[in-house]
């Protein structure tokens, strides 16, 4: 765990909940593009670590009308191999791209678990905490979200898969979790969204399960970000490679939408984006 600097933090203004609330008023859910700066994520590894590459992904990104950037610099990948770096190498791969990221004038969040690298990256403007623990790794990440005022993004995740469990109710149960932590820190409750974390400590099976009873998280009365893109229980439905899940994920995506997701979070924007607005206007038409 990383403790949290000494010195007073300076609340961040509320940038992040305006822009926020502006995305989740639209009919058509949000449009949150990854941006991994890391030489071993699962399906885009080492493609965008050098600064110049990820800024011509970034402005790729924002062409084809991305809403929010997600940019990480530590491989959480899903399934086992992903290698844990310390703070001060992920803030190496930061350093020369999120400062630039965050010029190009879309809202980025920060992709990481460790309270030291969250609070760096909102000095240099990031507007929203991206926590693949839900406020439960870093015993630091709930009051510094409390402090700087941001949004953040609680994820579910699990340390090892238990095909037994009710997936939706281990959820649920996490969640309630995460939200005690974040009301005993101070995190405003319109602070939160909440993201199921398909793929992260579940079976194939029960990350479709979590699509498929996605609704069912309604009951906490928060928005909810899904992020199916390119995710294994894909290719155990249609055998592929992360890169040719392209069909797979919008579909994900789409059904998501349709159970009350309002963040779609995707390694293919335009493609994704085209999917949701299609979506939305047949459905208009009813």
């Amino acid at each position: 765990m990383i403790a949290l600097p000494s010195q007073p933090l300076a609340p961040t203004d509320r940038t992040g909940h305006a822009a926020l609330r502006a995305l989740l008023e639209r009919p058509v859910p949000a449009v949150m593009g990854v941006l991994n700066i890391t030489p071993d994520s699962f399906s885009d590894g080492g493609q965008f670590i050098a600064p110049e590459q990820a800024l011509v992904r970034a402005r790729a990104m924002i062409t084809d009308g991305v809403d929010i950037i997600d940019i990480g610099a530590e491989s959480t990948r899903p399934y086992k191999g992903a290698q844990p770096v310390m703070a001060d190498e992920e803030l190496a791969r930061l350093r020369p791209v999120l400062a630039d990221v965050v010029a190009l004038g879309v809202p980025v969040s920060i992709d990481s678990m460790k309270s030291e690298v969250v609070a760096w990256a909102l000095d240099q403007g990031a507007a929203i905490a991206n926590d693949v623990w839900g406020l439960q790794r870093d015993a630091g990440m709930a009051a510094l979200v409390a402090a700087r005022n941001v949004p953040v993004v609680v994820m579910h995740n699990r340390d090892s898969v238990d095909p037994s469990l009710d997936i939706v109710k281990d959820m649920a149960a996490f969640f309630q979790r995460s939200l005690d932590i974040a009301t005993k820190a101070g995190i405003a409750r319109d602070s939160i969204v909440l993201d199921p974390g398909i793929g992260f400590g579940k079976t194939p099976e029960q990350s479709m399960t979590a699509l498929a009873r996605l609704d069912e998280l309604g009951s906490f009365g928060l928005p909810i970000l899904v992020g199916a893109s390119r995710k294994r229980f894909i290719a155990s439905v249609s055998p592929s490679e992360p890169q040719d899940r392209l069909g797979g994920s919008i579909a994900a995506h789409v059904i998501a939408a349709q159970r009350g997701a309002r963040i779609i979070r995707t390694h293919d924007v335009a493609a994704t984006l085209q999917a949701l607005r299609v979506t939305e206007a047949i459905e208009s038409k009813r």
